[in-house]
């Protein structure tokens, strides 16, 4: 049980959670979860820990990512998220809202609300989806220091560095910027868009002992592999980014389409949550259930004589 209802709230930091996670045998699969319900849906389906995606939220939002949004606004969808699953979440930082204080208050904020990990690039704004061209990285000792006033700042957040720099740099810059941003005070490492298994397996050996991250999204610039396949080649953790807002959002676009055309929703019933599992999903009857005892406790039976 989550939130308000059940009584298993984690007394534990969630950085520290999640690096337990990390410890244990297997690759940690971290899906995509663009706001409270899909959390739900995720942890119903066996996942221990979830991603959040700068990309899914400013779609969900009616944006592209470029690098527009704001620390708070992160902020209310992670809070969402953990209240609704209170999973250990990775969140996407982007460039960190600016320079070395924005990226402290970045991580002080994220973990107030409820972060168990982020991860930082090091492009230039307006930043773009790391499958797109023309992305514009920073000086590395720059994001070098983004990464230093991460780890000043954290408390018990697990800092990731992400580097873009393997399309303009090839693997020998990007494995440069890696060991730069390691020395810096990252905990791991996510090299973006490599594009072939060789590339993978490249970064990963010539990275010996660093915990790295795998990014499998759909239609960029990276070949499908599974989770097993990723550990095979060497890495700890892999995220699958925007999936959940990529079904969500085909599914509604259907539905649209059929009330547009039908003038009701009967052709789309069979494609619906129903109301019993939507409310069994976000444990409706068990938050009537606490309201009732609480009243039922706090309130007199008879009001007390004058």
């Amino acid at each position: 049980m989550t939130y308000l209802i059940g009584t298993d709230w984690p007394a534990e930091p969630a950085g520290a959670r999640f690096r337990k996670l990390l410890a244990g045998p297997g690759i940690l699969r971290l899906p995509g979860a663009h706001n409270g319900m899909a959390a739900l849906q995720a942890k119903a389906a066996g996942f221990v820990a979830l991603y959040l995606s700068g990309a899914a939220m400013t779609a969900s939002m009616g944006i592209p990512d470029l690098g527009m949004i704001t620390v708070d606004e992160v902020s209310f969808f992670i809070r969402q998220i953990v209240r609704a699953s209170t999973l250990p979440l990775l969140v996407d930082g982007d460039t960190g809202y600016g320079e070395a204080l924005n990226v402290m208050h970045m991580v002080r904020a994220f973990e107030d609300a409820g972060a168990a990990a982020v991860h930082l690039e090091d492009q230039l704004l307006p930043k773009k989806c790391g499958h797109l061209n023309d992305k514009k990285l920073a000086d590395p000792h720059d994001m070098a220091a983004k990464v230093a006033a991460a780890a000043k700042a954290r408390r018990h957040l697990f800092i990731i560095a992400r580097t873009d720099a393997a399309a303009a740099e090839g693997m020998d810059g990007a494995v440069a910027r890696a060991k730069l941003y390691i020395e810096a005070g990252a905990d791991a490492i996510f090299p973006e868009a490599l594009t072939t298994r060789a590339m993978f397996e490249e970064f990963a050996r010539r990275m010996p002992g660093v915990t790295l991250l795998a990014n499998m999204t759909e239609f960029g610039r990276t070949p499908f592999f599974t989770a097993d396949e990723f550990a095979a080649m060497g890495y700890r953790m892999v995220i699958w980014p925007v999936s959940s807002l990529r079904v969500a959002n085909k599914a509604q676009a259907e539905l649209y389409a059929a009330l547009a055309r039908d003038g009701g929703t009967h052709a789309m019933i069979d494609r619906m949550q129903t109301r019993a599992e939507l409310y069994e999903t976000i444990g409706l009857h068990a938050y009537e259930a606490l309201d009732a005892s609480i009243v039922q406790t706090v309130i007199p039976t008879a009001m007390p004589q004058q």
